[in-house]
């Protein structure tokens, strides 16, 4: 690197989700990672005037917040942020980034965040990647290396995990090394390991297994097979229950399942919330906190208020998980969601629970919303990452429910979205946050509106 694209900085300001703030000859500088008080290399981007953009390249001093060891990984992998931060300042830290992304909506402040019940092994799913830690290096099994792309960790003693997630990864790690097989090189389209995924049920210590491989002879059934069987010889505390090849030839550094192969046991495992039941199938989405979610879930219904003899519209509704939450109390709740699978898998989990008075559609939520053509007592929101579709939103308010509950993994979007409704006279009542996701940068919110004069 040029000394004219290297500069060191101190770390003086942090937005969220994780962007930090520095000065460098009067300029403000601002780029992805990092903590308060850390000193960086970074490389520069693009520079104007009073402003330069960069791009973190090591830690050259810790925080003063870094207090504690964290994971052998921290500052290695990319998985993680806050591991070296007491859980105490963790939770402060990202307080007031969400305290200073929500300033500007009517004056809400964020007293505190909901803490997790467990800040370690509260994950119920990993999704590995196969590749090697160096160039040319022998394969590997675990998460992309910090700032590298290509470069994969091997993520001995992850905490965020189940200890049978990190023998099962281990084992699959050596079984193909093992074997000669090689990771899958997108330039070269060489080699046939992608992705390998491991999900998990805190009820029933059920365990799922998904090799996500390129279409390859070298894959054969009598392969597969003997992977599983040796597999199921670790010392575990679950129990492997399920197992799958998924074929994926896309060259996207994202699972894409082409084909999907059950090969043993199960095609689903059981998860269960509030003594609800769910199964879960290989790409089902669910929060992969459960105990967490749990928590979240129930404040939603509290926001809701009485609900009994209520009608609920749940937009964004996955595999119907708040739903059926609400269900149990008010008198219909119709979710509506894109994708088929969810929503077929919404179908299957209600009649599980024995759930009659949940309606799931199957639609855009900016084509479905026009033929919905009650006004519901109480609107739930949870779309994905990027927020409410700007063209859905309009329609969204057109309904004038009374009361709106507003979920989301991404407070960033979601102020972009609550700007909107205030605009078209909703009060923020309540805003609650949760640490879904313990030692990384992400939270989730929760937000209770009406409209005002009602």
């Amino acid at each position: 690197m040029s000394k004219n694209n290297y500069i060191e900085v101190e770390i003086t300001g942090a937005k969220y989700p994780n962007i930090s703030t520095a000065s460098y000859n009067d300029k403000k500088v601002q780029f992805k990672g990092g903590i308060i008080g850390q000193k960086v290399a970074l490389k520069t981007l693009r520079q104007k005037k009073d402003s330069i953009k960069a791009k973190l390249q090591e830690v050259l001093e810790s925080s003063y917040l870094e207090t504690i060891e964290g994971c052998p990984q921290t500052g290695v992998c990319g998985g993680c942020t806050y591991q070296k931060l007491t859980y105490e300042d963790e939770l402060n830290y990202k307080r007031n980034l969400i305290n200073d992304l929500f300033s500007n909506l009517q004056d809400q402040t964020i007293p505190h965040i909901n803490a997790s019940p467990e800040i370690y092994a509260y994950r119920n799913k990993m999704e590995y990647t196969f590749g090697d830690e160096f160039k040319d290096g022998p394969i590997t099994l675990g998460l992309h290396r910090k700032n590298r792309f290509y470069e994969i960790v091997n993520t001995i003693g992850c905490n965020i995990i189940n200890p049978d997630f990190e023998m099962i990864r281990q084992f699959t790690m050596q079984f193909f090394y093992n074997r000669g097989f090689k990771s899958y090189h997108k330039i070269k389209n060489e080699g046939a390991l992608k992705f390998f995924i491991i999900r998990y049920s805190f009820a029933t210590k059920e365990i799922m297994i998904n090799l996500v491989t390129k279409e390859d002879k070298t894959i054969s059934e009598e392969l597969l097979a003997e992977f599983v069987e040796e597999a199921q010889k670790l010392k575990l505390e679950g129990e492997i229950v399920s197992a799958f090849h998924t074929i994926s030839n896309s060259t996207a550094d994202a699972v894409v399942p082409e084909q999907i192969r059950h090969i043993y046991g199960q095609d689903h495992i059981t998860e269960k919330i509030n003594g609800l039941q769910f199964n879960i199938s290989p790409f089902s989405f669910f929060q992969p906190n459960p105990m967490g979610a749990q928590k979240l879930y129930n404040k939603a219904l509290e926001f809701a208020g009485d609900i009994e003899d209520k009608l609920v519209y749940d937009l964004y509704c996955g595999t119907g998980t708040i739903s059926q939450i609400f269900a149990k109390k008010a008198r219909k709740v119709i979710g509506v969601e894109l994708i088929e699978e969810a929503v077929e898998k919404a179908k299957e989990n209600a009649a599980l629970n024995n759930i009659q008075n949940c309606e799931f559609i199957a639609n855009d939520v900016l084509l479905e919303i026009e033929n919905l053509t009650q006004t519901p007592d109480i609107l739930v929101l949870d779309p994905p990452r990027e927020g409410i579709h700007p063209k859905a939103i309009g329609k969204i308010l057109d309904l004038e429910t009374r009361t709106v509950v507003y979920i989301s993994c991404n407070p960033k979007t979601m102020a972009r979205d609550l700007e909107e409704f205030i605009d078209r006279g909703y009060k923020i009542v309540q805003i609650e946050v949760f640490d879904q996701f313990p030692r990384t940068a992400h939270v989730e919110a929760l937000v209770l509106m009406t409209r005002e004069g009602e």
